[in-house]
């Protein structure tokens, strides 16, 4: 296997959606116009592929100066505990650079997947739920 990373390309809705079913990642698979959007207004999408299939994805939200939300990280069921993840987590990192703050909201089955990829946990967070 050999897993090869771009930063250059948006993969297709269709590959993502496929994706987040097999990773089990809670998105709005059924609303492909959603999941479009999702990827275009993002600005920092980080996928993993092996050959021409997509295996996994980081998608971002940055200023490339202060701070960076992680919105999604999934990888495809057979391709876990791989290293993937880490990766993808790491050419984030790379591209946006040391003096960028890298946040994230876990899914609850990964909550203990994130201190192990160099995530500190934080306790001073808040938020307003989407109603749909």
């Amino acid at each position: 296997m050999s897993i090869t990373y771009r930063l250059d390309i948006t993969p297709s809705t269709e590959q993502i959606i496929e994706v987040y079913e097999s990773a089990g990642l809670n998105r709005p698979t059924t609303d492909k116009a959603r999941i479009r959007t999702m990827y275009a207004n993002s600005n920092l999408i980080v996928s993993a592929w092996d050959h021409d299939q997509l295996v996994g994805v980081a998608r971002s939200l940055t200023d490339h100066c202060y701070c960076c939300y992680l919105s999604d990280l999934a990888i495809r069921e057979e391709y876990k505990h791989k290293g993937i993840g880490k990766e993808l987590i790491r050419l984030t990192r790379e591209k946006i650079g040391d003096e960028v703050m890298l946040l994230l909201l876990s899914a609850p089955a990964a909550m203990d997947y994130y201190p192990k990829v160099g995530f500190d946990t934080v306790k001073n967070g808040f938020i307003i739920p989407r109603k749909k």
